[in-house]
């Protein structure tokens, strides 16, 4: 931690495709005092707006240049394809980029896949922007591949969507600057972890659990019985055997009588 002031709120930046309202409500539980503002912006912004100072912390894709920013990966979102849904992609449950090849794939300007080569043919101009590019699809100009979370929330009646099994996919990490990793952003750090109220950073562990005891039905502590002593049952075959001798008995030659 190198921050020491506790700010008055804290501020968390997300780019499009992430939905934190699950850990703003954890938050809200934990700091009912310590207002969240959620600020939406751009993939291609969201890292000047940390080190500018803009946000205390944010939900990013990954790459994320590690030099002042440090980052916790989350998770890895399915890569899909956007389609009208009369087009022949609809009837299948998924598709490789080979079968694209004769489609015109839109590849906006915003776009957030690390292609080395993007699928399908390239359409005459790139769309500014994945909305942009939806409504192009919607008109069917061409196709379009996302991640998961994007074709969500911009979902239309008129569309649908299939995995791509083998094109880049989209990971969602939690980022702040380096420079200011302040408790508040260490409470933040522990709510997307997972942690509970009394293991977060910062706050009192629980008290060890002691070890519980047995509890005494009255019948005291079962000890063994000491060596030679007798323990009130009555004998086996085999420690001196019934009357009439036996075959559990001592083998050899049998003592004489006195």
């Amino acid at each position: 931690m190198t921050g020491s002031e506790v700010s008055p709120s804290f501020r968390l930046a997300y780019v499009p495709g992430v939905t934190p309202t699950k850990w703003v409500r954890i938050w809200n539980e934990r700091l009912p005092d310590v207002p969240l503002t959620l600020i939406a912006v751009s993939a291609a912004e969201a890292f000047d707006v940390l080190r500018g100072g803009g946000a205390d912390a944010g939900f990013v894709r990954l790459p994320v240049d590690r030099t002042d920013l440090s980052a916790i990966p989350l998770y890895t979102e399915t890569t899909v394809v956007v389609v009208p849904k009369d087009h022949v992609v609809a009837a299948v449950d998924a598709v490789s980029a080979e079968d694209l090849a004769d489609d015109i794939v839109l590849h906006p300007l915003d776009d957030t896949l690390d292609w080395e080569s993007p699928p399908g043919r390239p359409a005459n101009e790139r769309p500014a922007t994945t909305a942009d590019a939806v409504e192009l699809v919607a008109a069917g100009v061409g196709l379009l591949v996302v991640p998961q979370s994007l074709a969500r929330l911009h979902h239309r009646k008129d569309l649908t969507y299939r995995p791509v099994t083998d094109a880049p996919e989209s990971r969602v990490a939690l980022s702040w600057p380096q420079d200011a990793t302040t408790d508040l952003v260490e409470d933040f750090i522990g709510i997307v972890r997972g942690r509970t109220v009394n293991s977060s950073r910062g706050r009192t562990p629980p008290p060890a659990q002691q070890t519980r005891k047995r509890p005494d039905t009255g019948g005291g502590t079962r000890q063994k019985p000491a060596a030679g002593k007798p323990t009130g049952k009555s004998p086996r075959i085999g420690s001196g055997g019934p009357k009439g001798g036996s075959k559990g008995g001592r083998r050899g030659k049998p003592r004489g009588r006195s």
